[in-house]
């Protein structure tokens, strides 16, 4: 064969793989939830490459997600009148998660929620100081947690993807060489599902879940408080004025706290007579599920009055945290150019007891070199008229 013909194949070659993503005008098509993905491709300072990865099933629902803390960008879901809703809070590009300023969408690791003083000490007696983020307490894994961090990604197919992170020795101040596989499936029953999975070289602690801050109405200048929520939690750690835990596990029953029948989250947040509505500014909570790890147990349901979408959790996880967006205040400007404003968005965070390492009553939180940390936890999208 010819020079001259290698360069055609070549050059037709390189113009279908151009035309893969640009539209007839060659012009770059968007996802379904508006997002250009040439806008999420940077090089990070360690020469690794970020990319947009979107995940679709057989019902036109999409999942993006990105590199930088293998975050959720977008998930996109109908409404009652058969309209595609984007239901997450993120960014329309990667700068906004380079350098870290929010969690939004993000893996957060290695331990979820609070630890009390930035310490912990293991069952074989080692004490570990952590990195402190949230005044003298380490919050969701220190400042440089794992929704900072770039995570690998790979796509075997077009519902899922695999994002892995090897987290150092002493990263943070916790102990271990840990190993993270996260894999996200976008499941034909409009169900995204969350496997983590995690080993250590030594005694570690673990408690991984996922930060989407959701606003079902997708509409996010709405705020959450006409949203009904119902939890199957019996109970929930209450804590200090900090919001570590007391190491109390308190009834619900009674107080402002109760979702065991479905109520409009705006129904009593602002009830500040209520010691941990005050600690909380709001619901900052994490509650106790009596769903006791079975994966097919709803262990939580939110539903937006306005655009019919229903969200149903489940989860291998003893507890939840319920958090209202009580710190949103406008300064991050999101997708479409939006402010995210004051209890603009829901955080149904699947997890561990804040503060389990000091607190033994607490389920544990430790892995040991021989074992595997596995956690699932399902977010199942629904429509209720």
């Amino acid at each position: 064969m010819s020079m001259k013909k290698i360069f055609f194949i070549l050059a037709v070659f390189a113009l279908c793989v151009s035309c893969a993503t640009k539209g007839t005008k060659g012009q770059e098509q968007p996802t379904k939830s508006g997002l250009y993905p040439s806008k999420f491709v940077t090089t990070t300072e360690a020469g690794k490459r970020t990319q947009l990865y979107a995940l679709k099933n057989a019902n036109g629902m999409e999942v993006c997600v990105t590199n930088i803390g293998g975050r959720i960008v977008s998930i996109c879901v109908p409404d009652k009148d058969g309209n595609f809703q984007d239901v997450v809070l993120g960014f329309d590009s990667i700068q906004p998660y380079i350098p870290v300023t929010t969690n939004f969408g993000g893996i957060i690791g290695r331990y979820g929620n609070r630890i009390a003083n930035g310490k912990i000490t293991l069952s074989n007696r080692a004490t570990y100081t952590l990195r402190q983020n949230d005044g003298k307490n380490t919050l969701h894994g220190g400042p440089r947690g794992f929704h900072t961090c770039f995570f690998d990604i790979e796509q075997p197919d077009s519902s899922k993807v695999v994002c892995t992170y090897l987290a150092d020795d002493n990263e943070e101040g916790f102990p271990g060489r840990m190993t993270v596989t996260v894999t996200y499936t976008l499941t034909n029953d409009n169900a995204l599902d969350i496997n983590y999975e995690a080993t250590s070289n030594q005694l570690t602690v673990v408690n991984l879940t996922n930060h989407s801050y959701f606003n079902l109405s997708g509409d996010p200048k709405n705020t959450v408080l006409d949203n009904m929520l119902y939890l199957n939690a019996d109970a929930y750690t209450p804590t200090d004025v900090e919001l570590i835990p007391t190491g109390k596990i308190d009834k619900v029953a009674g107080t402002p706290l109760d979702f065991t029948k479905p109520t409009a989250i705006g129904a009593r947040i602002n009830d500040t007579t209520f010691q941990a509505i005050k600690f909380g500014k709001g619901y900052d909570h994490n509650f106790v599920l009596n769903t006791k790890g079975d994966i097919n147990a709803v262990a939580a349901k939110v539903v937006s009055p306005l655009s019919g979408i229903s969200m149903e959790v489940y989860t291998t996880e003893p507890g939840i945290q319920v958090y209202t967006g009580n710190f949103l205040d406008g300064t991050n400007i999101g997708k479409k150019g939006i402010a995210y404003q004051y209890r603009t968005a829901v955080c149904l965070e699947t997890q561990h007891f804040p503060d389990s390492p000091n607190h033994p009553n607490f389920p544990s939180t430790e892995l040991w070199p021989d074992s595997v940390y596995q956690s699932h936890t399902i977010y199942k999208f629904g429509i209720e008229k």
